[in-house]
């Protein structure tokens, strides 16, 4: 095995073709800027962010919905605070909130239960937004919704799946050479889910932790695969993910959701890409964002640019300029996993 100073020096020395990483995740992105893993390896290694922040990714129209909702006599939406400044087609939910809409921020989905029960006369939404990562907690929300027996409380769901999104980047984005896997998302899926896209695109899908030791040994292993024309799903991070995932939070998804069509911010419809409410829970289902619409980007905002991993935050024109934290114009720099947030917090 082979030392950190030894893998550093390697990755520090490389000097052959140009190749492109993509870290999925968001806070596999704020991990390479904490621990400064750009400045000790060589600049022929290219890391790019890329699909795996939800708040970036979810529709404009899902936004409109919970508006709209937000603004109906006796109802209250119950969201996470990065969804709070995310614009639809008209505003944002602290806009409506402005002009008197019902709108509360939770820090946890099963803080909608109490809100519930202790304000039977409100109608209360649950903007359910996220990846598998977070999807077995709306499952067991669900689940004591029913044995509660709560009659005021729904889900508005924009719940994205991750497999369906990379196997689109991997057709589309042929620039992409390999895949620093999502951590978070892979405890839930497994690391074998990545294995027909590796073998189908030849290329190599690390999975690590979070530690800047764990970012350059999946680094360091991609470039040994590359170098090796070898295209394989390691997992680095075999403390918290095995290859078949958790089952017992993959039978609660499956217990209340089946995949669908969706609608991806700036992308466009990816194929059985979410999951939405089944049937059988349909009085629990305030709508989502299945519909197929072409949503666009404010003018300039290069958003799709960034998440498909064809530029870095710093290449978009707005960028520090007129898109900040506080007057953003494109979702990538509202939600704390979006990469333009990332980079203008580190630049």
């Amino acid at each position: 095995m082979m030392k950190l100073e030894q893998v550093i020096k390697a990755l520090k020395e490389y000097d052959g073709e140009p190749v492109k990483i993509m870290e999925v995740c968001g806070t596999h992105t704020k991990s390479i800027f904490q621990h400064g893993i750009r400045s000790i390896i060589s600049p022929k290694i290219q890391l790019i962010s890329g699909p795996g922040c939800p708040v970036c990714v979810t529709a404009p129209s899902y936004i409109d919905r919970l508006v709209e909702l937000s603004l109906k006599e006796t109802y209250c939406v119950l969201t996470f605070g990065d969804m709070m400044k995310v614009k639809g087609t008209q505003m944002s939910l602290t806009e409506a909130k402005a002009m008197g809409a019902e709108v509360k921020v939770l820090y946890s989905p099963l803080g909608a239960l109490s809100e519930a029960e202790n304000h039977k006369d409100t109608q209360y939404v649950f903007a359910a937004v996220g990846f598998e990562t977070t999807t077995p907690v709306y499952a067991l929300l669900l689940d004591e919704i029913q044995k509660r027996n709560i009659k005021n409380l729904k889900l508005a769901t924009s719940i994205k799946t991750i497999l369906p999104a990379l196997s689109f980047i991997c057709e589309n984005e042929t620039s992409i050479d390999a895949f620093l896997s999502p951590g978070h998302v892979s405890v839930i899926t497994g690391s074998r889910i990545y294995e027909e896209l590796a073998a189908a695109y030849k290329k190599p899908f690390v999975v690590a932790g979070f530690e800047g030791e764990h970012i350059l040994a999946a680094i360091y292993e991609i470039m040994t695969q590359l170098k090796g024309k070898r295209y394989q799903v390691k997992n680095l991070y075999s403390n918290a993910v095995t290859e078949e995932g958790n089952q017992k939070a993959e039978a609660l998804i499956h217990q209340y959701f089946e995949p669908a069509d969706d609608a991806w911010r700036g992308i466009g419809t990816i194929k059985q890409s979410a999951l939405k409410l089944k049937e059988e829970y349909k009085e629990y289902d305030a709508g989502g964002s299945q519909e197929e619409i072409i949503e666009t980007l404010p003018p300039g905002c290069k958003c799709t640019d960034v998440i498909l991993g064809r530029i870095q935050p710093v290449d978009c024109p707005l960028f520090q300029k007129v898109c900040t934290p506080l007057h953003a114009v494109g979702p990538c720099m509202v939600s704390s996993e979006g990469a333009c947030g990332i980079w203008y917090q580190n630049s």
